[in-house]
């Protein structure tokens, strides 16, 4: 059996939405506004999960990523290109964009139940995703890179829905990031 684990950049208030300022907004760009140290490699200490399990996106982030990952080179990237990716879309896509890649065909939801049966599924970014996961229950695991910066507005990770409990499984520096890991009490 494995684990549903979310992976998101944080700032202190907990906004999660543009970390990298593509997306233009008056407060984007705070992940890179300590250069690509931070988030580089596996800062989010995924390890051997990452190898053996299978990652989740949301459709707008796996075109960003397809977009960077197939370029790059070193051994985190060769990884990352390795393995399993699947994408919630309603729309479809070029799976051929970036190597194992596919559409999740179906119910995203019981896809995931199925998936998470048999190996762990990481979700990468994808907010509309995590929500929808976490208003299902379905999230056993969040590790967050919490930056030392208060954006002031945007999406926020835990902004609505039901209460949950948590318990810190591992809290360490990640260079002037800080990695939370927490895991849900059932």
């Amino acid at each position: 059996m494995g684990d549903v684990i979310v992976i998101q950049f944080a700032t202190l208030d907990g906004v999660v939405s543009d970390p990298d300022g593509r997306a233009g907004t008056g407060y984007g760009g705070w992940a890179f506004r300590f250069g690509p140290g931070p988030v580089a490699d596996d800062k989010f200490r995924l390890g051997v999960r990452m190898e053996q399990g299978v990652q989740l996106y949301g459709r707008r982030t796996w075109e960003h990523f397809a977009q960077l990952w197939p370029g790059r080179d070193g051994d985190f990237a060769k990884l990352m290109n390795a393995v399993p990716k699947r994408v919630a879309t309603r729309t479809g896509i070029d799976a051929a964009a970036w190597p194992n890649s596919a559409a999740v065909e179906g119910d995203l939801l019981a896809w995931v139940a199925g998936e998470r049966a048999r190996r762990d599924v990481v979700v990468v970014g994808s907010l509309s995703v995590v929500h929808a996961l976490a208003a299902a229950d379905l999230v056993d695991e969040y590790r967050l890179l919490t930056f030392p910066t208060v954006a002031g507005a945007g999406e926020r990770l835990f902004a609505a829905g039901p209460p949950a409990d948590f318990r810190f499984t591992g809290v360490e520096s990640a260079g002037p990031a800080v990695l939370t890991m927490l895991r849900r009490d059932r």
